[in-house]
């Protein structure tokens, strides 16, 4: 059984700003990270999905309602 929320909490912002079409840069801004970290919460998230891709990940956070659009 799939847990009900699969990434932290940051790493859900970082999603929610990303489908938003915000670039890395604009979500560090927003967040008050740098875009490191907001790399490794994306390569965090898609490592937890089994997925190779941004665009994979935000697919299976559709699906599993994690994200919004």
């Amino acid at each position: 059984m799939v847990a009900k929320h699969i990434l932290t909490k940051r790493e859900s912002e970082v999603f929610h700003l990303l489908v938003q079409n915000k670039t890395t840069k604009e979500i560090a801004s927003d967040l008050g990270i740098s875009e490191k970290t907001v790399r490794n919460h994306i390569s965090n998230a898609m490592q937890k999905l089994g997925v190779k891709g941004r665009a994979g990940a935000v697919v299976e956070l559709l699906k599993l309602g994690e994200i919004h659009l």
